[in-house]
């Protein structure tokens, strides 16, 4: 088992897998305060049904990319390497926005989603598939994020699979601990922590997502002659170059490469690339300059300023 592979889809299963435990959790907390147990049978289901739809999406795009891969067509290497890397920016900007979102909505989650099962119970007839509709899209939402970055990644075979399923079975053991067995665990200390590692980890799906365009840009070059000026950048004396990322500005291969340990459990965890050119650098840079502000001021906000008209209490 390749555990480099496993890694990154494991920390982002089990992140988003809490997300949607907790919302399991507070429905099906919901519904036996409400003397509505006999619901619970479809918010298994529609667990069930996310989980399978989130496959099914995964399935598609992988499918998708191995077609690519094997065709014959002159151009398919070329959008092989596009769709990968537009499949890297969506996964940024979807994680990227879920991450900061439930960081700011976190302490609202517990009353909309009680608010949304309530509503759900006043419709006596169609109070199942509320329920089921609710939960449904609770897990597909954080199933479909994991599915588009595993896609962007290009990960195939046996380890990202075991890295989601561990993911998902942490995601299950957390939830049963905290809504069966009552066992208190700091949630917010588990999201604040898992929160910096998503950052480093989409931070290295940027570089990852720039490196397909420059491939993309630098097949399409040699596959058509009258492309050849679209490698802005090429430097022939130079055994290793970039078409259109600049020159390379950091190579720690001879020293740390991201392919042997401990390199590549940096790569997996941190975004680290044994080789990275300045665009590269620039964008890895730019995402944590950012994203990672946005995410520290939505965990830290600060306190409200009292007004200067407010006199103090006077001591008693």
């Amino acid at each position: 088992m390749n555990f480099s592979e496993a890694l990154p889809t494991f920390v982002i299963t089990l992140r988003e897998g809490v997300e949607a435990a907790l919302v399991v959790g507070i429905v099906l907390a919901c519904l036996k305060k409400a003397q509505q147990s006999h619901l619970n049978s479809w918010v298994y289901a529609g667990v069930a049904a996310g989980i399978a739809a989130s496959g099914f999406v995964g399935v598609l795009f992988n499918g998708l990319l191995a077609a690519l891969s094997t065709s014959n067509q002159p151009y398919a290497p070329v959008f092989k390497q596009l769709l990968e890397g537009v499949l890297g920016l969506v996964a940024i900007a979807m994680l990227s926005w879920m991450l900061i979102w439930m960081t700011q909505q976190a302490r609202f989650l517990k009353a909309e989603v009680e608010g949304a099962v309530t509503a759900a119970l006043t419709k006596n007839t169609n109070a199942g598939w509320g329920v089921f509709g609710l939960i449904f899209i609770a897990v597909l939402r954080e199933g479909f994020e994991t599915v588009i970055f595993v896609s962007a990644q290009f990960q195939q075979g046996l380890s990202p699979a075991l890295g989601a399923l561990g993911g998902l079975t942490g995601a299950a053991i957390i939830g049963a601990l905290l809504f069966k067995w009552g066992v208190k665990i700091d949630i917010r200390l588990f999201f604040k922590f898992m929160g910096i590692l998503l950052l480093l980890i989409v931070a290295g799906l940027a570089v990852s997502a720039l490196k397909h365009f420059d491939a993309a840009a630098a097949i399409l070059s040699q596959i058509d002659s009258k492309y050849a000026g679209i490698c802005v950048f090429y430097d022939r004396t130079a055994q290793l170059h970039s078409c259109i990322l600049g020159p390379m500005v950091w190579n720690a291969a001879g020293v740390l490469p991201d392919r042997e340990f401990p390199g590549v459990i940096l790569k997996a965890l941190l975004g680290y690339r044994d080789r990275i050119y300045l665009l590269q650098a620039v964008g890895y840079t730019i995402f944590l300059l950012t994203v990672g502000n946005l995410y520290f001021q939505k965990l830290n906000p600060q306190a409200t300023v009292p007004s200067p008209n407010t006199q103090p209490a006077r001591p008693q």
